[in-house]
């Protein structure tokens, strides 16, 4: 078990410790309950947006990182279809500093026009960059558009089209903050050389002031069950066909997650999965496959994917993948090889653990999701499944009818 205290302030605002003296460093973790699944049709790619306006000014804060660099800080953060994370490694001893400036911008974080504008255009470029520009860079784009058809889950977190990020009014963005950046949609985690008693200290001193300002009423629409199969064909001058196959799966916590978390492990993790050694070792038609899932607070996808060989057209490939996977749905999981992927998950959860931040974004991530204490809970959940739990699920959910194929086909420039 991973030690920590926790406490909440006044506001609401959920605060973690997880003391480690082992360095002379802390880190500052804090994470925003809000996502691309928190965004409205016609206004997608708003908490993305948010991650790079947070790193502007704010009333007593001109530039968020050269503050922070004067103390020897560094920070970055992200965003994902359910949350935005920051955070910052800092000398223990600068402490206080990461407070000041993560409750500066909580609070009164500036949003000048200026700034709005300076992000909208970094913003536009990385989407040409990285999803218009880039081959099979809007991938995505297609598939969770595919796949789902009222959740929010539908686009990715860059957002649905570049006007979107182009038509945001000052007053959106405001709209956005106002009820996304409070502090009882935050989750602090502080880790390090630090100790309860000071963590405490410093929270009240500089967040528990911080109000509520507002509370949002916006209602995340539920996902149909899905009935047929849906496909769907994007010609593109990339250099093979590629071959992306999902199945809608369950949400984090609920029944079946595991399940199918482990059903990607087995088909399709590292050079000796089945998908690998069948379709790509030996066979012809499959440059590189793998299998994942996207796990998220909402139920997700499980995805087969590949790219094929020159000359290879995407259905045929598909036909390819069915097989084997039909095979693997008829089949036992030998011990052996259960235990071979727990082995794997179990020396990602240790690796994973030997820093800080890693422990801190967990911390947050599971406090997020209902319980700090849901990292090892899973873990211990996950190594207890035996095969035939997983085989009962995988043929619940790898099914035709609950499939959504996107055949991204290769075309001359």
């Amino acid at each position: 078990m991973l030690p920590y205290t926790r406490f909440f302030l006044e506001n609401g605002l959920e605060v973690i410790v997880h003391e480690d003296h082992g360095s002379k460093i802390a880190v500052f973790n804090l994470l925003y309950k809000v996502g691309s699944r928190n965004e409205k049709l016609g206004k997608t790619g708003l908490a993305h947006f948010f991650e790079h306006l947070m790193f502007g000014s704010s009333a007593n804060v001109p530039v968020f990182d050269r503050e922070l660099e004067r103390v020897g800080g560094a920070c970055n953060a992200f965003t994902s279809p359910d949350i935005t994370n920051y955070y910052i490694t800092i000398p223990a001893a600068n402490l206080e500093t990461a407070f000041w400036l993560e409750s500066d911008r909580m609070l009164q974080l500036t949003l000048s026009e200026k700034t709005i504008e300076t992000q909208r255009k970094v913003v536009m470029e990385e989407y040409k960059q990285r999803y218009i520009n880039q081959p099979y860079g809007d991938v995505f784009h297609h598939l969770r558009d595919l796949a789902y058809h009222t959740h929010p889950y539908r686009w990715p977190t860059i957002g649905q089209n570049l006007d979107d990020i182009i038509n945001y009014t000052a007053e959106d963005v405001w709209e956005f903050y106002r009820a996304n950046y409070r502090p009882d949609n935050a989750i602090l985690v502080v880790a390090g050389a630090v100790t309860q008693a000071e963590v405490e200290r410093l929270a009240k001193k500089w967040f528990e002031p911080i109000p509520n300002l507002s509370e949002s009423n916006h209602q995340i629409p539920v996902e149909p069950t899905q009935l047929t199969k849906n496909t769907k064909v994007v010609e593109a001058p990339v250099p093979t066909d590629a071959l992306y196959k999902a199945y809608k799966m369950p949400a984090k916590l609920a029944e079946g997650y595991l399940e199918a978390d482990l059903i990607t492990d087995i088909i399709g993790f590292g050079k000796s999965s089945l998908l690998e050694q069948t379709l790509v070792k030996n066979g012809k038609l499959f440059a590189s496959v793998g299998a994942y899932i996207l796990g998220s607070v909402d139920p997700g996808l499980l995805i087969f994917s590949g790219k094929m060989e020159s000359g290879v057209s995407a259905e045929e490939a598909e036909k390819a993948l069915d097989e084997v996977v039909s095979k693997f749905l008829t089949s036992e999981i030998s011990d052996l090889a259960l235990q071979k992927v727990k082995n794997q998950g179990e020396a990602m959860k240790t690796y994973e653990s030997i820093q800080v931040l890693n422990r801190a974004m967990n911390l947050a991530n599971y406090a997020q999701l209902g319980n700090p204490d849901l990292y090892w809970e899973e873990f211990e959940n996950k190594s207890k499944i035996k095969g035939e739990e997983i085989m009962t699920w995988a043929n619940r959910l790898i099914r035709e009818e609950n499939s959504s194929v996107l055949y991204y086909k290769s075309v001359p420039a």
